[in-house]
C-alpha cells in the first residue's frame, strides 16, 4: 500500500535499492533552475509566431526570463513601466507607433531599461536613428538565437553591440539628408493623400507642402513623390 506523499518531500528509496544522487525523481526535476538574478526581457514583435519563438527561445537561457510581450509599438512604454525589464527587444516597423519612437521614450521615461533593436530591416538609415534614439544595440532577424542571448548580456555590461556588416554600410551611407519636415511630409503622403490633405494633417500651407515634396525628391533623386517615399523606406530614412 502507498501513502500519500507530502508535497515537495523527496521520496525515500526502499530498504537496499541505491540511493539517488538526486533529492527528486526524473519526473519531479524542479521547473526552472534559473539563477537569483535573471535577465529580465521584454519582447515587441507584431508577427505572433515569430514573437513565440522568440519568446520560446530566450526562455530556455539559464539566465533569462521573458517577463512580457506585446504586439504593438504604442504598447511598448507602458509595458516597460508595469514590468521593468532590464532589456526591452523591439522591433522596428510596428503598429501603432515604431519601435524607434518608443525608444526614443524610453530613453526619457525608463533609462534602467537597455534598448535592443531586433529587425528584418537591415538599412543604414535605420541604425542611424537608432543610435540617435538611445538603442545599446542593432541586430537583424537572421542571425542564430545564442547571437542574440550573448547580445543581451553584452548590453547590460554597457557594450554598443551592432551587427558588423550593418555598421559598415552606415558608415559608407552617410547621412539622412532630409529634414525633419521633408520626412513629415514623405510620411504623409505615402498612402496617397493630396497636397491640401497633407496641408490640413500638418497644419501647414501647401505651397509650403509643395517646396518639402520638392526638395525631398530632389534630394533621394527621383522624379515624384512616390519615389521618393519609397527610397527614403529603403535607405530607412522614414
Amino acid at each position: 500500500m502507498r501513502f500519500p506523499r507530502t508535497p515537495g518531500t523527496p521520496r525515500t528509496p526502499p530498504a537496499g535499492a541505491a540511493a539517488t544522487p538526486y533529492p527528486w525523481s526524473v519526473n519531479e526535476m524542479p521547473r526552472d533552475h534559473r539563477p537569483a538574478k535573471s535577465v529580465r526581457v521584454l519582447l515587441a514583435e507584431d508577427q505572433g509566431m515569430m514573437r513565440g519563438a522568440l519568446a520560446l527561445l530566450l526562455g530556455m537561457e539559464a539566465d533569462m526570463e521573458v517577463v512580457a510581450q506585446v504586439a504593438a509599438g504604442d504598447a511598448i512604454v507602458d509595458a516597460v513601466l508595469a514590468h521593468r525589464p532590464d532589456v526591452a527587444l523591439l522591433d522596428i516597423e510596428l503598429p501603432g507607433r515604431s519601435g524607434l519612437d518608443a525608444a526614443a521614450e524610453l530613453r526619457e521615461q525608463a533609462p534602467y531599461c537597455r534598448v535592443l533593436i531586433l529587425t528584418t530591416f537591415g538599412r543604414p538609415g535605420y541604425l542611424r536613428r537608432a543610435m540617435e534614439a538611445g538603442a545599446a544595440g542593432f541586430l537583424v532577424k537572421d542571425g542564430p538565437v545564442e547571437e542574440l542571448a550573448a547580445a543581451i548580456r553584452r548590453v547590460l555590461t554597457g557594450e554598443t553591440v551592432v551587427d558588423p556588416a550593418l555598421a559598415a554600410a552606415a558608415l559608407s551611407a552617410g547621412p539622412n539628408p532630409l529634414t525633419v519636415r521633408e520626412c513629415d511630409v514623405l510620411k504623409a503622403s505615402a498612402d496617397g493623400a493630396t497636397v491640401a490633405d497633407i496641408a490640413a494633417k500638418l497644419h501647414l500651407s501647401e505651397s509650403t507642402v509643395r517646396n518639402y515634396l520638392s526638395s525631398a525628391i530632389g534630394k533621394t533623386g527621383t522624379r515624384n513623390r512616390m519615389e521618393a517615399v519609397r527610397e527614403a523606406r529603403q535607405q530607412g530614412w522614414l
